[in-house]
């Protein structure tokens, strides 16, 4: 039996900021998902990893970032992306969690940066309540911004167990990227790829024997 379910926070408990990504695309005319082939080049050591794990400022990461959309052919700001991040929370994901949290241990691993309100990143006085809210449920929150390291780096994911105390195998883990669901599954984790809530609360009544709705 799963003792603990893992959570990652945007793409998961609220919509993926690529959604964002891509209206801003759509009206700016720019190549629909360049903001994504942006990060995806040289993912390790360019700007938006390096703003995940603290090692540089909003400032620098705004210059870093520009560079990099140029080097693409394009006029983008890293300021202009960190304001699309913050995803609207979805409902349906919050009862899941209330409900999975009667019976099992809960936690959250998140790659965030160290802009808006709280660990969600949101821009508004009552979205930072929300998410707080949220936050609130879980026993643990790794957020990569606080931690030094982020997701893929198998350290993240042995950190949240320890600090829950249990072992890989006895947690699934949801994510909406399948670059981070890569490694949870090679330490041990049961993994959910989230598509949508739906289909992410289906899996997860398969997993658990719960139901979630």
């Amino acid at each position: 039996m799963f003792k603990a379910v893992l959570w990652d926070f945007g793409g998961v408990i609220t919509s993926s900021p690529f959604e964002a990504f891509n209206r801003f695309e759509a009206k700016n005319n720019l190549p629909s998902d360049i903001i994504r082939s942006i990060n995806a080049t040289n993912p390790d050591n360019n700007a938006w990893a390096q703003l995940e794990s603290s090692a540089i400022s909003v400032d620098e990461f705004d210059e870093l970032f520009a560079s990099e959309a140029l080097d693409k052919g394009h006029d983008i700001r890293g300021k202009q992306v960190l304001a699309l991040l913050s995803g609207d929370i979805r409902p349906e994901m919050v009862k899941a969690l209330r409900l999975i949290k009667e019976t099992r241990s809960v936690g959250c691993i998140t790659n965030n940066v160290n802009t808006g309100a709280g660990p969600g990143m949101a821009k508004s006085e009552s979205k930072a309540e929300a998410i707080a809210d949220i936050m609130s449920l879980f026993e643990i929150v790794i957020e990569s911004s606080k931690v030094g390291m982020r997701k893929p780096d198998p350290k993240i994911y042995e950190l949240a167990c320890k600090e829950m105390g249990i072992e890989p195998s006895e947690a699934i883990y949801l994510d909406d990227l399948g670059i981070n669901l890569k490694p949870a599954r090679a330490l041990g984790m049961s993994t959910i790829k989230v598509l949508s809530a739906d289909q992410a609360i289906d899996e997860l009544e398969q997993q658990l024997g719960l139901s979630l709705r």
